[in-house]
């Protein structure tokens, strides 16, 4: 029992790294997925056509690829970055682009006629953007959003790469030392718990924003 109890110490220790980067990533990924959905609309051509070779670049490459990228290469020309700095800046661009298109995907869904009708009134794009396309936008999304915050939370282990100890590479470590694949298990418990509490969380939004489906 007492080495069971010094394994879940040291797991959860491993998960503060995990929970770090999945919450960082999430807060930044968001509003910059936003912000390039709403440029990927606008009409500003060359500015949507800059977001669209982001995007592209992000999603048609693999996420381990863009941290060694980040970790490796950008030393190379005089940018250095801590671990926990290089594998945020990585999952966040990464994300980011995921959650653009599906931002940008709820905004298109939203019928013409509501622009039309917002311009009628008198309301600017802004406002109109604020006030009646983002929250109905933001119910039609939640699905897909949650989808990918649940892979976040999953892809989280990816930094093994870069020898942070986070939630897999201490029960990993572990195994490997101990020659007991308990901690595998307990980390698979972890797990399944942070996307419990992400599925409730969503499934709450979801309720709370059903007043905007149209």
């Amino acid at each position: 029992m007492e080495k069971l109890m010094e394994t879940v110490v040291a797991i959860l220790g491993g998960s503060k790294v995990t929970l770090e980067l999945f919450l960082v990533t999430l807060v930044m990924a968001l509003p910059l997925g936003l912000l390039v959905s709403l440029a990927r609309v606008s009409g500003m051509k060359l500015l949507s056509r800059l977001m669209e070779l982001y995007i592209w670049i992000m999603r048609g490459t693999p996420l381990m690829l863009q941290l060694l990228f980040v970790y490796f290469a950008l030393p190379m020309i005089g940018i250095r970055l801590s671990d926990i700095t290089a594998a945020l800046l990585a999952f966040t661009l990464n994300y980011a682009a995921y959650f653009a298109e599906i931002f940008r995907a709820g905004i298109q869904s939203i019928e013409r006629g509501q622009y039309e009708a917002a311009k009628t009134l008198g309301m600017t794009y802004t406002q109109t953007m604020r006030r009646i396309i983002i929250p109905q936008m933001i119910r039609r999304v939640l699905p897909p959003i949650s989808n990918e915050t649940i892979n976040l939370v999953k892809d989280t282990s990816l930094i093994y790469i870069l020898a942070m100890n986070d939630l897999l590479r201490v029960a990993r470590t572990i195994v490997q030392r101990d020659f007991d694949m308990t901690p595998f298990f307990i980390a698979a418990v972890f797990y399944l718990a942070m996307t419990f509490v992400l599925t409730w969380i969503f499934k709450r939004l979801e309720a709370h924003y059903g007043k905007y489906d149209a």
